[in-house]
């Protein structure tokens, strides 16, 4: 894995300017598969979030006030059904809480998310990875981080399921700047050889 993630040269990775767009993003990355949840996200923001600017339409996260108004209908007319109670409780507490919040360090922003109903700890931690930019935080399980480590070092030695998988990566890097890089690198890694697929190149070589 050493090898692969050293190809990628200087890695930087900007964190979310918006507490409430990183929540929206793990909302919706629930129970789907990444490819799915990218999909979804544009739906959701084009169909509730587009401004008109001087250039043009944006389409950017629905605003809390307007997901605590929509309609149950609303949210199964762009498959976001399973969402909704999520998304609304996510928007309620956000709205008592974002200043408190915005303040917070990576772990104590993990557990006030966490107190969400419905949210839960792989939710919290990719919202406040996503938005203070520590991936130490991150829930280190996710499929994504398993299937891009498995790419870059396909024999070495990782579990399949997510729980022993991600004890055995905190294992690699104890320290939490190590863990923070190596989970970094990892989905930097992936980005690169999902493009390369995508170009007709080998994964590898990217």
């Amino acid at each position: 894995m050493q090898s692969a993630l050293f190809g990628l040269g200087a890695v930087v990775r900007l964190p979310n300017p918006s507490l409430w767009d990183a929540i929206t993003t793990a909302v919706l990355r629930q129970v789907v598969r990444a490819a799915q949840a990218r999909a979804l996200y544009r739906r959701w923001c084009t169909a509730y979030g587009t401004l008109d600017t001087p250039r043009g339409p944006v389409a950017l996260a629905p605003a809390p006030e307007v997901v605590l108004g929509l309609s149950d209908d609303a949210f199964r007319q762009i498959g976001a059904a399973f969402h909704r109670t999520t998304l609304q409780a996510a928007a309620a507490a956000y709205l008592l809480n974002a200043d408190a919040w915005c303040a917070l360090d990576a772990d104590d922003l993990v557990k006030a998310l966490d107190d969400i109903p419905r949210v839960g700890p792989w939710t919290a931690s990719a919202a406040a990875a996503d938005f203070t930019g520590d991936f130490s935080v991150y829930p280190h399980g996710d499929l994504a981080v398993r299937t891009w480590a498995r790419r870059a070092a396909p024999d070495a030695p990782l579990p399949d399921d997510a729980r022993s998988f991600a004890a055995a990566w905190q294992r690699f890097a104890p320290d939490r700047a190590q863990l923070h890089a190596l989970t970094l690198f990892t989905l930097a890694w992936g980005i690169h050889a999902r493009t390369a697929e995508h170009d007709g190149a080998p994964a590898d070589h990217a």
